[in-house]
């Protein structure tokens, strides 16, 4: 079991998955922020082995796993569905995200390379579809996966009907939340609340974020909680929590008598803080997204980490989480996102550098966030619901257990 190595939505993910196959052995692979939020919710896998595929020893891992495996989960890790084509072993690939990735090639060019991919070796393999964008290769691993199970969101119909082809499509599932169901249930929403707000910016860290490179967001946070406190006598206890506050970077800040603690919490400890502090601020991720909304809470969306914040935040506008979010627009509104996940992102990470170093731009920032607070706050019990309700609708589809329960029962044997 693998995820991509991109934040911590896709390794969430995972570990929803897992916890729906605790009657198996389930060794996840990975590193990076993946293995870091494996090894912080480590009850959900048997094992957890930290492996660079890129390497030559964490290839050879992952290969003589793929041996001995007879089934492999991949949510949204390209390479270890290539490699499990390659070992011809049944992989099931769970993708939150199908509507997003871009393609500068069509469709068919795909399906030929997937067609005519090597299986001597995983470097033959590579080398075969090497010409392929970042996003390609998720759509290349769809194709060669003996199951895709698709989240549901705004585009995904359509991009199913493409990828299937002529013909019947007998691979690709169309699920609701890909989520930890269990965990959910346990998570009380009547415990009295230990926070007033909770803040969650989620795993931060991806192809080109990290906690202490192109960090220019998360130092943006850091100066904006002071100002927060300040600003905001109601948010006295202020729960902070993602990954730029693990491994011994927690810290507490502190003003106008007030507090908030920045910290990384296990999945199953967090979720019922989502389920009973009164107001959320959220990094726009689908995953916390969609566990919110299983708690009955609507949040309120921070600024665009990286390029698929904007993606999702654009797509949920007929939603009320989407006209309410907080966006960079709000700061400089004539500024472009160039539409691509590497330019777009950098994009991000450039224009939270000039605010936070721009006395005038942050005094803006800070009055606009405040102006999203402020219309979050007052919204109505029955406002909030509705909001919650319409997103329900938009995001719904088959529970995620009876899916896999009907892909399992279809597998062959290895």
């Amino acid at each position: 079991m693998g995820a991509q190595n991109c934040g911590f939505g896709p390794v969430s993910e995972l570990v929803a998955v897992s916890r729906l196959l605790s009657g198996h052995e389930r060794v996840f692979v990975g590193d990076g922020v993946a293995a870091v939020f494996a090894r912080r919710n480590a009850d959900a896998f048997d094992e957890i082995r930290e492996a660079d595929g890129a390497t030559g020893a964490g290839s050879e891992l992952i290969d003589d796993l793929l041996k001995t495996s007879d089934q492999v989960v991949s949510v949204m890790d390209a390479a270890l569905v290539v490699r499990a084509a390659v070992a011809c072993r049944p992989v099931i690939l769970v993708d939150s995200l199908l509507s997003f990735w871009q393609t500068g090639r069509p469709l068919a060019g795909i399906r030929e390379l997937c067609a005519s991919l090597p299986r001597s070796s995983y470097a033959d393999a590579a080398r075969h579809l090497g010409g392929l964008s970042p996003h390609e290769h998720v759509i290349a691993a769809h194709l060669l996966a003996t199951h895709s199970v698709v989240q549901n969101f705004p585009g995904v119909p359509r991009r199913m009907a493409e990828l299937a082809g002529p013909g019947p499509d007998r691979t690709m599932h169309l699920t609701g939340p890909v989520v930890d169901a269990e965990g959910l249930r346990q998570a009380p929403g009547d415990a009295e609340p230990a926070w007033d707000l909770l803040v969650n910016v989620g795993g931060f860290k991806n192809f080109l974020l990290d906690f202490d490179v192109n960090d220019d967001y998360v130092r943006l946070l850091h100066r904006w909680l002071p100002d927060l406190l300040r600003d905001w006598a109601r948010f006295r206890r202020v729960l902070v929590c993602g990954g730029p506050f693990g491994e011994h970077r927690e810290r507490t800040v502190s003003a106008a008598g007030r507090r908030a603690d920045c910290r990384f919490l296990p999945q199953r400890e967090l979720l019922p803080h989502v389920a009973s502090t009164p107001d959320y601020f959220l990094a726009p991720g689908l995953t916390a997204l969609h566990e919110s909304l299983a708690l009955g809470q609507l949040p309120l969306a921070l600024h665009e980490q990286h390029y698929a914040h904007v993606f999702t935040v654009r797509r949920l506008d007929g939603t009320r989480f989407g006209r309410d979010a907080a966006r960079f627009a709000d700061v400089l509104p004539g500024h472009r996102i160039p539409e691509d996940d590497y330019a777009g992102t950098t994009a991000l990470v450039e224009l939270a550098g000039r605010i936070r170093r721009d006395d005038d731009l942050y005094a803006r920032f800070r009055r606009t966030f405040n102006e999203r607070i402020e219309h979050y706050i007052a919204l109505t019990p029955a406002q909030r619901s509705q909001g919650v309700g319409e997103l329900r609708d938009v995001l719904g589809g088959e529970p995620l257990p009876s899916v896999l329960a009907r892909i399992l029962g279809h597998r062959r044997p290895g």
